[in-house]
């Protein structure tokens, strides 16, 4: 029986309510002119704008799946060139978005074009419903997939045809970012073989701590991240009784893992210089430098969170055109580099 009275306990501006019943709605409140970035984008076989797409069960009991961008591959390319896989993982504060939205899609398109790359998209469970460590859990058994396919175990023709197994990064925007550095950390202790973790790539990870940063006090909120989202949604997503302290959303803190101990492959961090948490993901990279890890830094200046994911201001400013551009750039070389 379905009740009709139901009673609103939390909302996230314009993204998610949950009700007292346990259940949630994530029907789009914001904005109209907006929705369209969170619509699904249907799977495509064939080639649009030079890129391929398919969804695949990488794992059956659990139903878990990942879309697939294929680059087409140009005539006077060498027909045996194996290309790099990159496992991406949404942002969405764990709580909210999909591996299909359009936000993903206009940009992972553009990305598995410039860079002439696999793009292996996870559609990882949501809090919360699904608390943490579950999207971590989803990061990396699409990464063990990825071994299987590599070992012979499995089959996905796209991958086996066309991917280097020993060429795999893992990339991750605002929370997927806290996904890339768990996932490599915990794939620092098993044997991948014959796969290879080439590289980490968190783009505007969700690295904060309970005590407000300053920059959380002084910067301008954005569309994609205000006090409110940061707040409410890692509430949500951590284990109950946690605080922002908790190991995935400050794995620089003394409640987690300690940097050095970890068995992690080169980073690339990418940072906005006008995002609400730059200071908290400065303290990760200065830990990351202390700890001694092959980590690179990329801050694309005058940039808020998730900028290159509004297609609006991608669209219409120059600026967030430009600075999408060298985001992208900076991706290829790092990629090129190892």
């Amino acid at each position: 029986m379905v009740r009709e009275n139901k009673k609103l306990v939390e909302e996230v501006s314009g993204w998610l309510r949950v009700f007292d019943d346990g259940s949630v709605d994530r029907t789009w409140t914001g904005p109209p002119e907006v929705k369209f970035m969170v619509e699904p984008v249907a799977p495509h076989n064939e080639f649009i704008d030079g890129v391929a797409t398919k969804d695949v069960i990488v794992d059956e009991p659990s139903g878990l799946r990942v879309r697939i961008y294929l680059p087409e591959q140009k005539p006077e390319g060498h027909e045996d060139t194996k290309l790099p896989i990159i496992l991406h993982f949404h942002g969405g504060g764990f709580c909210i978005s999909q591996a299909d939205w359009y936000m993903y899609y206009h940009i992972y398109t553009k990305l598995a074009r410039a860079t002439n790359t696999i793009v292996v998209s996870v559609y990882q469970r949501l809090a919360p419903e699904h608390r943490l460590p579950a999207a971590i859990d989803d990061g990396y058994t699409a990464l063990l997939w990825l071994r299987k396919l590599a070992r012979g175990e499995q089959n996905e023709p796209w991958l086996l045809s066309y991917a280097d197994f020993s060429r795999v990064f893992l990339i991750g925007d605002s929370s997927g970012g806290n996904i890339v550095h768990h996932v490599a950390a915990r794939a620092g202790t098993v044997d991948l073989s014959p796969l290879r973790l080439a590289g980490g790539i968190p783009i505007h990870p969700g690295f904060v701590r309970a005590e407000r940063s300053k920059s959380e006090l002084e910067q301008p909120e954005s569309p994609f991240l205000t006090l409110d989202m940061v707040d409410k949604f890692l509430g949500l997503a951590i284990p109950v009784g946690s605080t922002k302290d908790h190991p995935v959303t400050c794995p620089m803190g003394p409640g987690a893992p300690r940097l050095d101990g970890l068995k992690l492959p080169p980073f690339l961090l990418c940072i906005a210089s006008k995002d609400l948490i730059i200071d908290t993901e400065m303290e990760y990279f200065e830990a990351m430098k202390k700890a001694n890890k092959d980590v690179e830094l990329l801050i694309n200046k005058g940039m808020t969170h998730s900028f290159y994911l509004n297609k609006i201001a991608v669209d219409m400013d120059p600026e967030t055109a430009s600075e999408t551009e060298v985001l992208i750039t900076r991706i290829n070389e790092f990629i090129k580099n190892h």
